[in-house]
C-alpha cells in the first residue's frame, strides 16, 4: 500500500484481529508515547520513530512552508500536496520501515498535517481528562486527577495557530490580536479555551477539557466514588419534585458534569431550555430547547450574553431552565425565574463551599447594575434557591459531592441554611493515598419534604437517618 492509499484511508487504520497496529518490537503504534509522572525520574521512553518522524514533518512544513495553512486550499488540494511531498521525502528511508511502522508514520504525520496535530492521540486516549499545552514545546495532560508532561510537540507557532484557528472557526468564534482569547467547544461537546500574544507572553496557550463521548450517567459517577446511591436517589426525588437546585464547587471539580447527571432526572415529558457560554449539556429528553451565547465580532457588535438569552427563555415556555453557568448580572434574572413560577430549575457556579456560594451569588447580583438594598438580594436568592450541592477535588485527586445543604430562608439579614449530608473526611486515607469517607446524611430532614409529600413524592427516612450499619453509609441498601 502506497502512501497515498493510506492517507485516503486513514480514517479506516488496518487492524489485525481486532488490535492496533504494532511496530517489529511488538509494541502498538498507538501506545508508544510514555507519559511518566511529573515525580518520575526515570528516562522517558521515546517512540523508536520518533527522530524520523520529526525529520519528515520538518521537511514537510519547509517544502509547504505557508500552503499548509492556506484557507483556500481544499482538503483534497491538501491531501494531495502532502502526498507528493511525503512520497518524497520517505523514498530514502521508508522502503526500510515495516508496513504496520509506516502506517503508524503516515498517520502519524497526516494527523499533524490536516488534523490536530499532536493533541490528536491525546484527545482519542479515553483515560485522558484533560490537555494544555503550553506554547510548542509543553504539553500536559490529566489522567485521574494528576497532572503528566507528554513528549508530544508542535514544530512550529504557526502550526500551533492553525490548530487553534481550525477549532473555533468551526464554531463561528475568532482569535485574533485584537480578540486574543476565545472560548470554543469541540464537535463532542469538549470545552476549549485559547489564549495568544500578546495577552500570553510565552506563545499560544490551548487547554482542552474533554468530555466522555457517551455522556457519563448516575451509575458512573456513583462507581467513581464522586456520590453513593443515597445520594443520587436524593437528588432524583429533588429533580422531580421541582426543587431548585444549585451546583457549587472549584475549577475542575466536575460541576459541568455533575448538572448533565442531575439534568437527566428531568421528566421526558417537559420542556427544557438550556443556556450555555459553549454547549456542552448532553441531555437526551425529548423536548430540549440548547441556546449558546454569541461574543462580539470584529467591529464589536453583535454581542448576546447569558444574561439576554436567560431573559427571553422567560417567552419560550420553559418547564426547566439550566443555565449551564452563573458568572455575572445573569444571576437576578435567574432568581426572578425561579422566583416567578419556574421552579426546578438548576444552575452552576464556581464557589468553595455553599456558604461562599451564597456571597457569590450575591455580588453577581450586584454586577447587573440594580440598586438594590442587600436584605433584597439576600431575600430573592433564599426564596429562589432550596439546594446546594457541592463538589471538590481532593487531594487524592477524586471529584466527590462533599455537601449537600438546603436554604431554609432568612432570619434577621442572614440567609440560613442546614447540612443535610455531609463528607466524612475523618475516615481517613488508605495505603494508596485515596480517601476512605463517603458522604454520609446529618440526620436533618428538609424542610420542603412536607412539599414534596404533597406532589405525592416520599422522601424515604432511611434517605437522611444517620446509619449505623456501614454498608448502609455507603448508600446500599
Amino acid at each position: 500500500m502506497n502512501i497515498a492509499d493510506l492517507l485516503n484511508n486513514s480514517g479506516q487504520p488496518e487492524k489485525a484481529n481486532g488490535t492496533s497496529p504494532r511496530n517489529g518490537n511488538g509494541q502498538s503504534v498507538s501506545d508508544m508515547t510514555v507519559i511518566p509522572t511529573l515525580e518520575d525520574t526515570s528516562p522517558r521512553f521515546h517512540d523508536p520513530l520518533s527522530s524520523l518522524r520529526s525529520r519528515a514533518q520538518e521537511a514537510l512544513f519547509k517544502r509547504l512552508g505557508s500552503r499548509l495553512f492556506d484557507p483556500n486550499l481544499s482538503e483534497d488540494q491538501l491531501r494531495g500536496y502532502v502526498v507528493r511531498e511525503l512520497d518524497e521525502i520517505l523514498a530514502g528511508e521508508a522502503g526500510q520501515l515495516e508496513p504496520n511502522e509506516r502506517h503508524g508514520l503516515v498517520e502519524s504525520i497526516r494527523a499533524d498535517v490536516m488534523g490536530l496535530g499532536p493533541i490528536e492521540a491525546l484527545l482519542a486516549d479515553a483515560s485522558v481528562t484533560e490537555i494544555m499545552v503550553n506554547a510548542t514545546d509543553n504539553i500536559f495532560v490529566e489522567r485521574a486527577g494528576k497532572l503528566y508532561m507528554t513528549d508530544s510537540r508542535f514544530l512550529t507557532v504557526a502550526h500551533l495557530r492553525q490548530v487553534i484557528e481550525r477549532i473555533v472557526t468551526a464554531v463561528g468564534r475568532r482569535i485574533d490580536e485584537s480578540s486574543p482569547l476565545v472560548d470554543a467547544r469541540l464537535p463532542d461537546g469538549s470545552r476549549v479555551n485559547a489564549v495568544i500574544p500578546p495577552l500570553s507572553v510565552d506563545g499560544p496557550m490551548l487547554t482542552i477539557r474533554k468530555f466522555a463521548a457517551d455522556p457519563y450517567k448516575a451509575n458512573d459517577l456513583i462507581n467513581f466514588g464522586t456520590m453513593n446511591q443515597q445520594v443520587a436517589d436524593f437528588l432524583d426525588i429533588c429533580v422531580r419534585g421541582k426543587r431548585n437546585i444549585l451546583i457549587s464547587g472549584g475549577t475542575g471539580t466536575g460541576k459541568t458534569t455533575l448538572l448533565n447527571v442531575v439534568s437527566s432526572y428531568i421528566p421526558t415529558d417537559e420542556r427544557i431550555i438550556t443556556i450555555e457560554d459553549a454547549v456542552e449539556l448532553q441531555l437526551h429528553q425529548r423536548h430540549v430547547i440548547r441556546l449558546e451565547s454569541r461574543p462580539a465580532n470584529v467591529e464589536g457588535k453583535g454581542q448576546i450574553a447569558i444574561r439576554e438569552l436567560v431573559r427571553n427563555s422567560l417567552r419560550m415556555r420553559p418547564d426547566r431552565i439550566v443555565v449551564g453557568e452563573v458568572r455575572g448580572g445573569e444571576a437576578i434574572d435567574m432568581l426572578q425565574a425561579m422566583n416567578t413560577g419556574h421552579e426546578g430549575s438548576l444552575s452552576t457556579l464556581h464557589a468553595n463551599t455553599p456558604r461562599d456560594a451564597m456571597a457569590r451569588l450575591e455580588t453577581m447580583v450586584m454586577m447587573a447594575g440594580l440598586d438594590l438594598p442587600t436584605k433584597a438580594i439576600r431575600e430573592q436568592i433564599a426564596s429562589a434557591l432550596d439546594v446546594v450541592v457541592h463538589l471538590s477535588r481532593l487531594r487524592d485527586g477524586t471529584r466527590r459531592i462533599t455537601e449537600i445543604a438546603e436554604v431554609n430562608g432568612m432570619e434577621g439579614e442572614t440567609i440560613t441554611m442546614s447540612t443535610i449530608y455531609k463528607f466524612d473526611y475523618e475516615a481517613g486515607m488508605d495505603e494508596s493515598g485515596r480517601y476512605i469517607g463517603q458522604i454520609r446524611p446529618t440526620g436533618i430532614r428538609p424542610m420542603f419534604s412536607d412539599e414534596l409529600r404533597q406532589m405525592g413524592i416520599q422522601l424515604p427516612e432511611e434517605m437522611i437517618r444517620i446509619a449505623t450499619d456501614p454498608m448502609s453509609q455507603l448508600g446500599i441498601r
